[in-house]
């Protein structure tokens, strides 16, 4: 493990030296500048041609020379006359070539007609000058240019060597701390540090050359959002709201759960599992299925898998995914009933947020559009006073007006699903998305600051002796493969799949931000993971034990929990775990299993550690429990919305209209069809402790990473297909791995002798028993020891398909990527065709002054009014 960790280390220490890689030539080169000329219509130019794919025309906006060009795969910054072109570097003579012949930016064109006969003639057909031959009349802010200088990669300023020199040594030294500290507690700093050092740099450098070399994302392509915009599901959307839509949806239980769960075998495994999986794997699953639906028109993954990979492969994906999401959706409202079945104040705060995410949503799109600041300034204060208020109501009169039985509870998260799911977009799910990240960011903010004003200490070993004996009292199994199952939404979620295939790429702007949004967004999620799993590893490990061991091994009361755990090794004492839950306002702590009242009583100790004190543990406690409920609900919502689009897709290869997302009967049917699957499966769960989606809980991690599986298969193949196979690693390398946990998890949960993880074991324990009489736990009688053998064969059969269709998939994949490598050509794809934006918009959280730069010369300023604005983004003049 050590290894492992110095590895870590190591790639950080890596990375400072790829930065000062780069110094000797920042300090020594000369400036050049590049000359250019109008090109002549009638001349003949060298027909040397910019071998990279999709590329730039070469066109740069009068009185704007110098910003960057829309342009994948370079940054050419500094050049007075725009970019340069890209030395061919298979071919050193071709490369000496350029420097002395002038180089004429090409692009292929999309959708040319005759009228560009002429001059295609004149320059070859892929000329820009053959492409404006054809305008009637050019925009006033393109120039068709000749470029007589060579392409040359972008260099970092000094003072960003620096700086990236200092993030690379501050990460490489908090994971040497990390490594190398055995036998003493270290401070949770350490964690956080290394995590932020971490993502900074994946996203700097990793994230960057995904979209520009791999993916050669295109910001002249019009997405999905503005060429069929429909104001319902596609729309444009502003990328910070985009962001916030994309993060809410995708970070649930999963970063809050999986990793308070996987402390049983200490904080270093789960650590090194979120954070390198997250960059390696995670984000990248994220970035590439996002972008590649978008280029498919939001194509769910399961069609994407039936019109790429084949009928057989595609089939198998349809039927895996749409049961893997009913299952992941009536998990995750489980889990908000559970939360708000007895919290008047996460009940009302929650319930609250609908009106203001309603207000909101016209507020920015018909009071006053492009105002995302100030609508974001106003949402957020009626937030805060909303969850204050849930605090005021909870000690009211009120308080039992929104105490909800569980029932009710199911009915309102139903009717609440379906409305999401076909209201606009823009009215009620996107403005409440990004409404709850405010939150979900915020609160997750304060704990790191928490964190690094308290310094405290994590009481976690690094490493448990259950990591490796299997048999530790939370949950059965070893270090591998269950670590990776258990922490699934903060490294590799499959559910993350459904949402970068589902609304998101209906709403982007500009292919470049998938950067942000796909990558960003993951990497946040991450970090969510990392502070969940540091808050159960600042917990005693006697109170750890006591709260998330079942009652059948620590009992119920003070006494039988307290001679439990110390049997594990561990010592507390009954006073201890009394004391723990008066602190919170809770009659006890024992047996509270799930992780999500241990993740909210290390946010209170966090909290109080700096806000108010001990008196205050209380309310950080049952705030961190609506917090939680509010975290997981904005999942269900989308996810709804997801299915529907996902039923849709399906239904629509059997009969097309179905399948059209305007057509509103269609949404409205596919929509009842979902929220009713979840729904019956929930409220089964919530009138029956053994039945309905308790059923099928046990499924939802091995499930969620097999649909990880299948979405990795399903874009690695197309990055075949297309002629990206030697980028192809950059899927492959995360799908084996996640294949092999996903089929070894499979296996031992099918096949393991032991019934605490088997399912055929357990299956014949308590099949022996009812023979013979016994009732075992959990069952209290005969008929529930006859629902736990039911609900086991179902565990079991349902198991053994899922792993069966994945490998299907993964098997006519590999066949399809074969196919593609034998016959040594790009195979056709679904990719729709190019269609040229007229939108500007910036690629980041913030715009560049070259963005800006640009954002003005296409007609408008910052602060300019209109739709346009709402949009957060900017038509060029002269375009529409």
């Amino acid at each position: 493990m050590k290894a492992v960790v110095l590895a870590g280390s190591t790639m950080g220490t890596l990375s400072v030296l790829c930065v000062l890689r780069r110094l000797p030539d920042r300090l020594t080169r000369n400036k050049r500048q590049s000359v250019g000329k109008p090109c002549d219509m009638g001349a003949q130019h060298s027909g040397i041609v910019d071998d990279c794919s999709g590329g730039w025309d070469g066109e740069i906006p009068q009185g704007n020379q110098g910003r960057r060009p829309h342009r994948p795969g370079t940054a050419a910054r500094g050049n007075p006359l725009g970019p340069a072109v890209r030395a061919d570097h298979a071919s050193a003579g071709r490369a000496a070539l350029l420097l002395l012949v002038p180089v004429r930016l090409d692009l292929p064109e999309h959708g040319a007609d005759d009228s560009q006969s002429s001059a295609a003639e004149a320059h070859g057909p892929w000329s820009p000058c053959a492409r404006d031959a054809s305008r009637r009349t050019p925009p006033p802010w393109r120039a068709c240019m000749s470029i007589f200088t060579p392409q040359t990669r972008a260099r970092p300023g000094l003072r960003s060597i620096v700086i990236w020199t200092a993030v690379s040594i501050v990460g490489a030294i908090a994971w040497g701390v990390i490594a190398l500290a055995r036998g003493e507690r270290i401070s949770a700093i350490w964690l956080v540090v290394a995590a932020l050092c971490s993502y900074a740099i994946a996203y700097r450098f990793y994230a960057r050359f995904i979209a520009r070399r791999v993916l050669k994302a295109d910001d002249r392509r019009a997405t999905p959002a503005e060429r069929l915009d429909n104001g319902i599901d596609y729309h444009v959307t502003d990328r910070r709201v985009l962001l916030g839509h994309h993060f809410a949806a995708i970070a649930g239980a999963g970063p809050l759960v999986g990793p308070v769960l996987a402390a049983q075998m200490g904080y270093l495994p789960g650590t090194i599992w979120i954070i390198v999986g997250v960059v390696f794997a995670g984000a990248v699953q994220d970035m590439v299925v996002m972008f590649l639906s978008m280029r498919r028109d939001g194509k769910s993954i399961g069609q994407m898998a039936r019109d790429e990979i084949g009928r057989v492969g595609g089939v198998a994906a349809l039927v895996a995914v749409f049961s893997i999401m009913i299952i992941l959706l009536g998990v995750l409202a489980l889990v908000v009933v559970n939360a708000l079945a007895k919290s008047p104040w996460g009940t009302f705060s929650i319930a609250m947020t609908i009106p203001i995410a309603l207000f909101m949503g016209f507020y920015l799109r018909v009071l006053r559009p492009g105002r995302v600041v100030e609508t974001s300034v106003i949402g957020v204060g009626l937030l805060v006073l909303a969850i204050v208020a849930g605090g005021w109501v909870q000690d009211s009169s009120w308080a039992g007006a929104f105490t909800l039985k569980p029932e009710t509870l199911v009915f309102c998260l139903v009717g609440y699903g379906f409305v999401a799911s076909v209201l606009p977009v823009w009215m009620l799910l996107a403005p409440r998305d990004y409404l709850s990240t405010f939150m979900k960011i915020g609160t997750i903010a304060l704990l790191a600051v928490g964190v690094l004003v308290t310094a405290p200490v994590l009481q976690n070993e690094a490493v448990t002796k259950f990591a490796f004996s299997g048999n530790g009292p939370v949950f059965a199994g070893t270090l591998f493969p269950f670590v990776f199952i258990t922490i699934t939404c903060g490294a590799l979620s499959g559910f993350h799949a459904l949402i970068s295939s589902g609304t998101t790429p209906k709403m982007i702007q500009k292919e470049s931000q998938v950067r942000l949004v796909g990558y960003g967004g993951m990497l946040m999620e991450s970090f969510v993971a990392v502070m969940a799993i540091i808050a159960a590893s600042l917990l005693d490990p006697g109170l750890y034990y006591a709260m998330n061991s079942p009652g059948g091994v620590v009992g119920t009361t003070f006494q039988s929990a307290a001679t439990a755990v110390t049997n594990l090794g561990f010592t507390v004492t009954p006073d201890t775990l009394q004391a723990a839950a008066a602190a919170v306002g809770e009659p006890t702590l024992v047996s509270r299993t799930g992780g999500a009242p241990t993740l909210a009583v290390g946010i209170s100790e966090i909290f109080s550690g700096f806000l108010g004190g001990a008196g205050l543990q209380a309310f950080w406690y049952h705030f961190a429990i609506m917090f939680e409920a509010l975290f997981i609900l904005t999942t269900v919502d989308a996810g709804t919305r997801v299915g529907r689009f996902m039923l849709q897709d399906m239904l629509g290869n059997i009969w097309k209209p179905i399948g059209r997302v305007s057509w509103l009967p269609g949404v409205w049917m596919t929509s009842a069809a979902v929220v009713g699957a979840w729904g019956y499966f929930l409220y089964t769960g919530v009138t029956n402790p053994l039945g309905g989606i308790n059923q099928l809980f046990p499924l939802f991690a091995v499930a969620n990473q097999l649909l990880a599986a299948l979405a990795l298969t399903v874009v690695t193949v197309i990055l075949v297909k297309s002629g990206r196979l030697k980028w192809a690693w950059v899927t492959a390398i995360p799908l084996a791995w996640v294949a092999a946990v996903t089929m070894t998890a499979s296996y031992q949960k099918v096949f393991s002798t032991d019934p605490k993880m088997g399912f055929f074991a357990q299956r014949q324990r308590f099949a022996d028993a009812l023979e013979q009489g016994k009732v075992l736990a959990p069952a209290k009688n005969l008929d529930q020891m006859q629902q736990v053998v039911t609900n086991s064969t179902v565990q079991l059969v349902l198991s053994a398909l899922f792993a069966v269709l994945i490998i299907i998939v993964i098997v006519d994949g590999a066949r399809t990527c074969l196919q593609a490598i034998i016959r040594g050509r790009e195979l056709p794809t679904t990719e729709t065709p190019f269609v040229e934006s007229t939108i500007v918009a910036p690629a980041g959280l913030f715009a560049t002054a070259d963005e800006r730069q640009e954002l003005v010369s296409a007609g408008a300023g910052a602060f300019a009014a209109g739709t346009d604005q709402q949009r957060g983004g900017r038509r060029r003049d002269g375009d529409g």
